[in-house]
């Protein structure tokens, strides 16, 4: 058996493992949540997060399903409402301030405040990308800024509860700074990403806005930047660098008032986005999520996971 058959046959067998899981109750004990528990899915009208929606939904959660186009969302939520689950529908651009604010208002006025916070809004990354100025500054734009701007606009709005808030955000092992793909080349900005006590907004933002300078003069090539799906990995990689700074930012909030901050990878898998070229089904895609957002008591933050599996950054 070679190397590829061998990893083939581990993926086999992990994806066996969770499908196993998947299908083991939670006991009572563990059941933080009830259907007063408010979650909300962006970019949920379909794929990933459309499945993120409805297995929380199934856990008997309030899910508030998000989509940038009305008609899409509402006819997403309306398949699960069709279904008997306890699912609405509000628009949300996680890239209009306009929009944001609305939805925030929203939230305020029908629920008082929200538990549970799943960003899969997000852009992918174009096969054989040519990594142009306009493709690179929506990608970053969408999946990072996006991200972020729903963390800050959501936190003020978690809800005190013993078990804590929980935020998840979809992201990708192409983010990683020491994976074996993709690593940045720039030996003294990995080092200062890797350090958290050194990690800021700042640094943050300065990476990425370093990258979308040097695409626009068309030096990106030589800056130490990914060489494949660079726009993506650069944006899934501020992701990853966001979500290791806000569990240092939120770690400090006293019991009653935690929120816990994790990111994954659901893997390649098999929707829209992807041309359907994945080999990970949907399902599969928005276990890991799901499971973050309902872990019991005792909760990690500022971690990166896939498969139910923590990862390296």
């Amino acid at each position: 058996m070679d190397k590829k058959e061998r990893a083939k046959e581990r993926r086999e067998k992990r994806r066996q493992e969770i499908s196993l899981l998947r299908t083991i109750p939670y006991s009572d004990h563990q059941r933080w949540w009830s259907s007063e528990t408010i979650a909300v899915v962006t970019g949920a009208n379909r794929g990933i997060g459309f499945e993120i929606a409805h297995q929380l939904a199934l856990h008997g959660l309030t899910v508030i399903l998000t989509s940038r186009e009305t008609g899409v969302g509402e006819e997403a939520a309306k398949v699960l409402q069709e279904g008997g689950l306890n699912v609405v529908f509000h628009q949300l651009d996680v890239v209009a301030p306009l929009s944001i604010k609305a939805f925030v208002d929203w939230v305020q006025q029908s629920y008082g405040g929200i538990d549970i916070l799943v960003n899969n809004a997000g852009v992918n990354f174009n096969l054989g990308s040519e990594n142009s100025v306009e493709h690179a500054e929506k990608v970053i734009l969408t999946n990072y800024y996006g991200t972020k701007n729903m963390i800050q606009a959501m936190i003020p709005l978690m809800r005190p509860t013993a078990s804590g808030a929980r935020i998840v955000s979809v992201s990708s092992r192409l983010g990683r700074l020491n994976g074996r793909r993709n690593r940045i080349g720039n030996v003294a900005l990995r080092q200062q990403l890797e350090d958290v006590d050194q990690l800021s907004e700042e640094l943050i933002d300065r990476t990425v806005t370093m990258f979308l300078e040097q695409v626009k003069d068309g030096s990106w090539t030589s800056g130490g930047w990914p060489q494949t799906s660079t726009d993506y990995s650069i944006s899934k990689l501020a992701v990853n660098a966001h979500t290791r700074l806000m569990a240092k930012v939120l770690s400090n909030r006293p019991d009653g008032h935690k929120i816990y901050i994790n990111c994954y990878c659901p893997g390649w898998v098999k929707t829209a986005m992807t041309g359907w070229a994945g080999n990970v089904t949907p399902e599969e895609g928005a276990d890991t999520a799901v499971w973050l957002a309902l872990l019991p008591d005792q909760f990690v933050s500022g971690k990166f996971f896939a498969e139910r599996r923590e990862i390296n950054f």
